[in-house]
């Protein structure tokens, strides 16, 4: 919120110092009235307010929790939103090992329905399903494992895979195997019609630059889902 580094014409520092203790003020009373909200919504969980100082606060404040959770047009107070999703969110993800759930606007939803598995079996996205299931996440709702291919057939069989390893942790997910050739459309398009409480899915990385970058698939499901996403490194 108060930029160290903002240049500041001569005779100007007590009007910087009383808008910075201005805005910091404003944002901890928003910061209270969401923490209050989720006290409502989540009365056993604890939660508390940290001045975190955007991006590097929240990089460290990560090293002592689990889950990142982020709204998906959160600029953090850096930057703007690209297409309704903050360049902000894949910038964690780069610098932060901990998986995020990126969560749309309250106006788009968040249903009470099943968690969606969108399996691809990419290595990003086996990596995303074994934190999904270690965080006890999957266990929260009925699971259904969702894989588009050519067929239905193969898509059923690419879901199978990710079904026998969350059998393996006592789970029991059913398949729902898609035609198609736009899999993020149809994932999409799926969790729509079965009122999603949540879709998984993996990231995906490019060595060669080392760098994660989010290919044109997990962007599109990160700006178009009407449910949080959950999305793992």
């Amino acid at each position: 919120l108060a930029d160290a580094h903002e240049a500041v014409p001569t005779g100007a520092r007590a009007f910087k110092e009383r808008r910075d203790a201005r805005r910091l003020a404003d944002a901890r009373a928003a910061a209270g009235a969401q923490l209050a909200a989720f006290h409502a919504a989540a009365p056993d969980w604890p939660g508390e307010i940290h001045d975190a100082g955007a991006l590097p606060g929240l990089k460290r404040l990560a090293v002592a929790h689990d889950v990142i959770a982020i709204g998906r047009d959160s600029t953090l107070g850096v930057e703007g939103t690209e297409e309704g999703l903050a360049p902000a969110i894949e910038r964690i993800a780069h610098d932060t090992p901990r998986p995020l759930v990126v969560v749309p606007p309250p106006a788009e939803g968040g249903a009470d329905g099943p968690f969606i598995v969108a399996y691809d079996g990419s290595v990003p996205c086996q990596r995303s399903l074994q934190m999904f299931v270690l965080l006890g996440l999957a266990t929260l709702r009925p699971v259904r494992v969702v894989s588009v291919a050519d067929t239905e057939a193969e898509a059923r069989a690419l879901a199978g895979g990710a079904a026998s390893y969350l059998a393996l942790h006592g789970i029991a997910a059913e398949i729902d195997g898609l035609a198609g050739r736009r899999p993020a459309d149809a994932v999409l398009a799926h969790a729509d019609r079965i009122k999603a409480g949540l879709l998984m899915i993996g990231a995906f990385e490019t060595p060669r630059i080392r760098t994660l970058l989010f290919g044109s698939g997990t962007l599109r499901i990160l700006r178009g889902s009407r449910c949080p996403v959950f999305v793992h490194h």
